[in-house]
């Protein structure tokens, strides 16, 4: 009788903090944060290194993420809230990986420097110029002049963190005197492995009285769609959903192969200038 009784009273927080962290490891970061209020012994586990470190991001062959070394007083924790925050730079400088804080999942900037940019008039097409304070990079390209139009950006399909919902987006400003962006007949693209997931027509620099007196030549994205439109950052710059793909559960050698290309493409062969593309990001949505 008093076995059973002792059993009636033994409570999920009786349990020792290493199989207390144990389970909330196999939760999100989200999950962790909400544990940690319930009791002081929750509150123990759910911010031990066990449980954070399970969090942080497993190095790997697609994607290098190089943390800072912990200083004495930093934990797993601090390091995870670290690259939620101002993530870190990999390839050179040219690709900044930070996680999103709730789920942990990867997002990716790849800078203009790493994306497929038009060069059909040389090297009068396009000038790189140094953004050092408005930009997460070193330098951003500005469009000089150039009559096709056709921005790539590729990424291997393992490096995005599997089962998540991903949208790519065009980050980018204009120039003052910016030439040819308000016409509506400009088309984003986002493929898996060669297979086109998401296609839509869409304009950088919507103007309602060019697109009545424009009609662009080419395939419409979609019977009757509307061009998307873009959104001001707090940041300042300009971001434009280019389409959205989900990752498989897991990441085999078979999806480690495949690239995610998403791409913006303006389908009019007409004089265009003024564009400033910062980068092609993936975020989780």
């Amino acid at each position: 009788m008093a076995v059973e009784e002792s059993r009636e009273g033994t409570q999920v927080g009786d349990l020792p903090e290493v199989c207390l962290a144990h389970a909330i490891a196999l939760t999100s970061p989200r999950d962790a944060c909400r544990c940690a209020a319930v009791s002081p012994a929750f509150r123990a586990a759910a911010d031990s290194d066990h449980v954070w470190c399970s969090f942080l991001p497993k190095l790997d062959r697609q994607s290098t993420i190089v943390l800072q070394t912990p200083t004495a007083r930093s934990t797993k924790k601090d390091a995870y809230l670290g690259l939620c925050d101002a993530g870190a730079p990999v390839d050179d400088g040219l690709v900044r990986v930070w996680l999103e804080k709730a789920s942990g999942a990867k997002c990716y900037a790849l800078s203009a420097r790493r994306l497929s940019l038009p060069w059909d008039d040389g090297e009068f097409c396009w000038k790189w110029t140094p953004q050092p304070l408005s930009s997460r990079f070193a330098e951003v390209a500005e469009l000089v002049d150039c009559t096709c139009l056709d921005i790539y950006s590729h990424l291997p399909a393992a490096a995005l963190t599997p089962a998540t919902a991903y949208a790519a987006y065009l980050v980018y400003g204009t120039a003052d005197g910016h030439r040819g962006l308000s016409y509506p007949d400009q088309e984003t693209t986002v493929s898996v492995g060669g297979r086109v997931v998401a296609r839509h027509a869409v304009c950088l620099r919507p103007d309602d009285a060019n697109a009545c007196k424009f009609r662009g030549a080419g395939l419409r994205c979609g019977e009757g769609e509307e061009p998307r439109r873009p959104r001001l950052r707090e940041d300042g710059w300009w971001e434009m959903e280019m389409g959205r793909l989900c990752t498989t559960s897991t990441g085999g050698e078979q999806e480690g192969e495949e690239e995610v290309v998403a791409s913006f493409e303006v389908l009019g062969w007409y004089s265009k200038c003024g564009l400033i593309v910062e980068s092609i990001e993936f975020r989780p949505i």
